[in-house]
């Protein structure tokens, strides 16, 4: 079924990357990929079978490192996760279970193909974390090259378009991504991806409209098809009606004029009317985004998670290849200061894909500095990575989900064994770098005091510091409301943590996606932060709020949000004080 097209279809998906776009959509052809015939070969045919898909592999491989090799110099930061997908092509579990099926079930090498990824691409679905779920889509990517190889269909090369228009696909490979030509290409949809994906990171590194997860875009749009992309709300519109074309017109100006006015003074320091310097730094999940922190004004890493190297692999990364990436983002934030956090994923469903250990509710199981306690091989290793990078800048260490004093104990032990084996090794190192603890679950609310003589900063991770303690997931629908940063005591938790902090004289930060909202900045400012760290797009629009503030006001202010006891009433109080203000710093479509 296609969209009527005189009839006006709203689509609502996954919002990939922020603003508005409308144009003529021009669809990605991968037609056939999906397609596979299965056919059984003699056992004569078997080699000859399995040559096919080795040169196929090879194909798939030499385009990659082309486009790699090719990829223009202000693009460049997006080649890590091109060399992902090599290194997939490398994999030697996925790549001998491939030629085992051809060799004993004497099937066609597509066949073979689409069993293994249907069979490994369930088991990343299944998993709690949003960006396990989403690797399943890197390696369908990997799969639909090899098998357009396979099948000698010519892979679409984004780069030959020639007019201005919108890109609709099934999904978007880093390959093809990393191959759009910003003054060409408006925006983009896909059927498949969500804000974690690889597609998403990029999009939203090269700053175009993005909306993913549409699930049957491309069978309703057709080539030439007007539609509106709002990236910021996840909508499509296709064959919009003269009136909502007017519509989008409007808000695609005034974020247009949101946008200049906020990054105009983006690079400028965030300091109150008062005089207060307030620190702001971004989060990222890859090295190519540290580019876009900068850009987008950031003073730093506050956040830097480490998983996506650890995934879509049959082995765990070696030391020297942590050591390079952490390194590279090193390196490029000069004397900034970078906030590295530890593994934070149950390391065996997301490094081979088989669940060795089944869990009925993984959120409270064995995760983050559990599973590194619990496996101190891998931990060891990714610390010696952590402390030699450390040698080439201002690094800090950052343990995620502590609950409890023993666990941080635990951790300074093998830090000073791996410290040891690399002074033993005459490896140049750095050991005196500041080692801080996520506060993300009740028992590490209550126990920050103590907590504080152990370690040298605290990081609220406001995201699942929400989940645990209001006893909610935040993506079921029939509590999914009550996920909200300005529950009262999750501000008073805050609250107390800044407090025992203050007291002990260390660092405290927020890296949760609260401190991302200028809405939450009024209170963050009042209850004494110095420190915030967000996606890089935020950044902006919270330091233009920062400047719009008094830190002694703020005090006052928060010193009211604590007295309350619902979460209208705190909204109410910030919209009578600084409503205002908020009016001119917030997009609201």
């Amino acid at each position: 079924m296609t969209a009527d097209k005189n009839k006006e279809l709203i689509l609502q998906g996954i919002s990939g990357s922020p603003g508005i776009c409308i144009g003529k959509a021009y669809l990605v052809d991968k037609e056939g990929v999906d397609v596979v015939e299965k056919y059984y070969i003699s056992q004569a045919a078997v080699e000859k079978e399995k040559t096919r898909f080795k040169i196929a592999v090879k194909k798939t491989s030499d385009e990659l490192r082309e486009i790699i090799d090719g990829t223009p110099a202000n693009y460049r930061q997006h080649a890590h996760i091109l060399e992902t997908h090599l290194v997939m092509l490398k994999d030697k579990k996925l790549y001998n279970k491939l030629i085992h099926i051809i060799e004993y079930e004497r099937v066609n090498a597509e066949w073979a193909l689409k069993k293994v990824v249907s069979e490994i691409k369930p088991l990343f679905q299944k998993m709690s974390a949003s960006y396990l779920k989403e690797r399943a889509d890197d390696i369908v990517q990997v799969a639909d090259r090899v098998m357009m190889n396979l099948k000698g269909a010519d892979p679409e090369d984004i780069s030959t378009i020639s007019k201005r228009v919108i890109l609709v696909a099934r999904d978007l490979s880093p390959a093809e991504t990393s191959q759009i030509q910003l003054e060409k290409i408006k925006g983009f949809v896909t059927d498949r991806g969500g804000v974690t994906s690889h597609t998403g990171i990029i999009a939203r590194a090269l700053g175009i409209p993005a909306v993913l997860g549409l699930e049957k875009a491309t069978s309703l749009v057709k080539n030439e098809d007007i539609i509106i992309v709002d990236g910021s709300t996840g909508q499509l519109v296709i064959n919009p009606c003269e009136q909502t074309l007017i519509e989008f017109g409007e808000r695609q100006n005034r974020y247009n004029q949101y946008k200049m006015v906020i990054a105009q003074d983006s690079h400028l320091p965030a300091i109150t009317r008062d005089g207060i310097k307030i620190s702001i730094q971004g989060n990222i999940e890859l090295p190519e985004e540290v580019v876009a922190v900068l850009d987008n004004g950031g003073e730093g890493i506050g956040l830097y998670r480490t998983e996506f190297q650890y995934l879509s692999r049959a082995v765990f990364p070696y030391e020297n290849e942590l050591f390079e990436k952490y390194k590279e983002v090193i390196e490029i934030m000069g004397q900034r200061p970078v906030t590295i956090r530890t593994l934070d994923i149950n390391g065996d469903k997301a490094i081979t894909g088989v669940v060795d250990l089944e869990e009925a509710n993984p959120v409270l199981g064995l995760r983050a500095i559990r599973y590194c306690l619990k496996n101190q091989d891998v931990f060891k290793t990714q610390l010696r990575a952590i402390l030699r990078a450390a040698a080439f800048g201002r690094v800090r260490l950052l343990l995620p989900l502590i609950s409890s004093i023993t666990e941080v104990i635990a951790t300074k032990n093998i830090l000073n064994e791996v410290a040891d084996s690399l002074e033993h090794d005459k490896i140049e190192y750095d050991r005196k770098i500041e080692i801080g603890i996520m506060i993300e679950v009740p028992s590490a609310v209550i126990m920050a005091d103590q907590l504080a003589k152990e370690v040298d900063f605290f990081s609220i991770g406001t995201n699942d510091l929400i989940q645990y303690t209001m006893a909610i997931d935040r993506g079921n629908r029939y509590v999914g409301h009550m996920y909200n940063p300005l529950q009262p005591v999750i501000i008073r938790m805050i609250d107390h943590v800044i407090r025992a902090a203050q007291k002990a004289n260390i660092e405290v930060s927020i890296c949760g996606e609260m401190a991302g909202d200028p809405f939450n900045i009024p209170i963050l400012l009042g209850l004494g932060f110095k420190d915030l760290s967000m996606n890089p797009q935020s950044i902006p629009a919270v330091k233009s709020m920062l400047r719009s503030l008094e830190y002694s006001e703020a005090k006052q202010f928060a010193a009211e949000v604590l007295k309350q006891t619902t979460v209208p009433a705190i909204i109410e109080l910030i919209n009578n004080n600084y409503g205002s203000i908020l009016k001119d710093k917030i997009y609201k479509g």
